[in-house]
């Protein structure tokens, strides 16, 4: 499957940062960590942030710790951050709302 390798120019960056501020530049990757509810809770977060990153051909590092979910995206083949980090870090913010809503 081929997709655009461009990476982000810093100010796309700054501006996803901006608009997403749980999520921190660390290491080359963008980075952050949901505390779920329970323990299943996060587990289902997981599973859906799974399917979607299988959806999109793109699949993060995933640290599950309990209720602590961390994942971290980096577009290893472009060499760094890309709008398929950014695109999926966003779509696991709305999944994790879902998944909040849901056990809450």
């Amino acid at each position: 499957m081929a997709y655009d390798k461009t990476l982000l120019s810093p100010e796309e960056l700054k501006h996803f940062l901006s608009t997403h501020p749980e999520w921190k530049h660390e290491g080359g990757m963008i980075r952050r960590t949901y505390e779920a509810p329970n323990f299943l809770a996060g587990i289902d977060f997981v599973s859906r942030v799974a399917q979607a990153a299988e959806s999109a051909d793109h699949h993060p590092d995933i640290d599950i710790r309990w209720r602590k979910v961390t994942l971290a995206l980096v577009t290893h083949d472009a060499g760094g951050l890309t709008a398929r980090d950014t695109r999926l870090a966003a779509e696991a913010d709305g999944l994790f709302e879902q998944v909040k809503t849901q056990t809450g």
